[in-house]
């Protein structure tokens, strides 16, 4: 077995932790994009579950959005339906808010705490994939067990 890079151990010790049985999987292949990961994953890009940090631009705090892979995300809708406007999040607030890099945040093991909102296409799916820490890993969950690690709220967001 191959042994997890640092920031993949902390989502697997996350999971584990609250008794969850997934498995993170270093891929060989570049998961960095949706589409790159539904290539090596051998799925539908639609199933990734791709991270997307923004800036509440009242308050500063962090908002990830999990969109399903082929979906981009409609800012005005996520405002009408909670409030909130939502700017872009440099590289440097990223690291800072999740303890993870662009291009492999996981929904889970951040170092603070961050309001997570849910693509509702998702949840057509019996199994998605979300990332797991770096640019190449990557663990298969359900939209159920999503909404349970994460804490989120479902919204159609979908531009």
């Amino acid at each position: 077995m191959i042994k997890l890079k640092p920031s993949s151990a902390k989502v697997q010790s996350f999971l584990a932790e609250r008794g969850q049985e997934f498995i993170v999987q270093q891929m060989p292949a570049s998961t960095r994009t949706a589409k790159d990961a539904a290539e090596a994953i051998g799925c539908r890009v639609e199933q990734i579950a791709k991270s997307l940090i923004f800036k509440d631009d009242e308050s500063k705090s962090a908002v990830l959005i999990i969109a399903s892979g082929s979906n981009q995300v409609s800012l005005e809708k996520v405002k009408e339906q909670t409030g909130m406007q939502l700017g872009k999040a440099d590289a440097d607030f990223v690291r800072e808010k999740t303890g993870f890099a662009i291009g492999g945040v996981p929904p889970v093991a951040h170092t603070t705490e961050i309001i997570t909102l849910l693509d509702q296409d998702l949840q057509q799916f019996n199994e998605i994939w979300a990332a797991a820490g770096t640019p190449n890993s990557v663990f298969k969950l359900t939209p159920e067990q999503l909404g349970d690690l994460t804490h989120g709220r479902w919204l159609d967001i979908k531009k």
